[in-house]
């Protein structure tokens, strides 16, 4: 496929070394490009009094975890991609040789602890970089810390879920990727349409994903792994069109 999908995980796996391999699994037998992980630690990006507390902290990723998750990924053949929050996370990432990083939009603010440290130490990895930048922040800032990198900047608005009257499509399809955070497969089909129309290509949509029996804080703005092969199979049809 041209287009490159990213099933985001989240707090989806629920802390789960066994949960995580199923989503892994059925994200691969699904089609997806890669499945992307977050690795933060709690006490850097939240307090001990939000109400999801105990699920933030329990789906916390740690380094044991990732190596085991990312060791399956590779066993079955699908890409293993992380968001990383801090500088040791970089260096653990690096050490179990991810390919690609994906940049939050959190951390492109440069307000959360080590935010500039953690990107600098991405930079360093001269690897591809897709970069969200839907809270803000400064791209001129952004560019120059990832100078030397492959950078592919993704459309992303940081409402969950965002209503799709919302998105500037004109906008959208400006940029390499998506980060998609409405309810449904609609919006990653209009893109996917619009972009194979400007004959684009290695595009990319990210896409949160969820077992059906997901509990976590990200469930609710996540759609299903059966959704998840829907929208590669659109996705699929619209790259096999001839439609310009």
């Amino acid at each position: 496929m041209n287009c490159k999908i990213f099933a985001e995980i989240g707090s989806n796996w629920e802390g789960s070394v066994t949960v995580g391999k199923k989503i892994i699994q059925e994200c691969k037998d699904a089609g997806a490009y890669a499945v992307k992980f977050q690795m933060w630690r709690a006490t850097d990006l939240y307090s001990k009094d939000h109400p999801n507390w105990k699920e933030i902290k329990k789906s916390e990723l740690t380094f044991k975890k990732a190596l085991e998750l990312k060791k399956f990924a590779d066993k079955i053949g699908i890409n293993f991609v992380c968001s990383a929050f801090y500088p040791e996370a970089v260096d653990f990432l690096e050490s179990i040789k991810v390919k690609e990083y994906k940049i939050a939009s959190r951390t492109c603010l440069l307000k959360d602890p080590y935010s500039k440290e953690t990107l600098e130490l991405i930079s360093k990895t001269k690897k591809t970089v897709f970069i969200s930048m839907g809270m803000g922040g400064s791209k001129k800032q952004i560019n120059k810390i990832f100078r030397k990198n492959k950078k592919k900047f993704c459309y992303c608005i940081s409402d969950y879920p965002l209503e799709f009257s919302k998105i500037d499509w004109k906008k959208a399809i400006k940029l390499d990727g998506f980060s998609d955070h409405t309810i449904g497969i609609t919006s990653s089909i209009v893109f996917a349409t619009l972009k194979n129309l400007k004959n684009s290509k290695n595009i990319m949509i990210e896409k949160h994903i969820k077992l059906k029996n997901s509990k976590g804080p990200d469930a609710s703005t996540s759609i299903t792994v059966d959704e998840l092969s829907k929208l590669i199979s659109h996705i699929k049809l619209i790259e096999k069109s001839k439609l310009n």
